[in-house]
């Protein structure tokens, strides 16, 4: 009977392939469920921009000084 032999590269490289296989999994049931909302309409499209509602005064940001550069 012949055994495999098993050493700490190898439970390394199961390992990452474990991870690896999650993450695309992951990624494509992402991108399958994305793709079934626009083809039935269920996405809302977002028209808003990231940063519309941060509102910052330019009064109160400080001016760069000479040490700054």
């Amino acid at each position: 009977m012949e055994f495999l032999y098993f050493d700490a590269g190898l439970g390394a490289m199961l390992a990452q392939a474990a991870v690896a296989v999650v993450a695309g999994v992951a990624v494509f049931y992402k991108s399958i469920k994305y793709k079934i909302k626009t083809i039935f309409g269920l996405h809302k499209e977002s028209s808003e921009e990231v940063f519309d509602d941060i509102d910052v005064d330019d009064k109160s940001l400080k001016k760069p000084s000479k040490n700054d550069q």
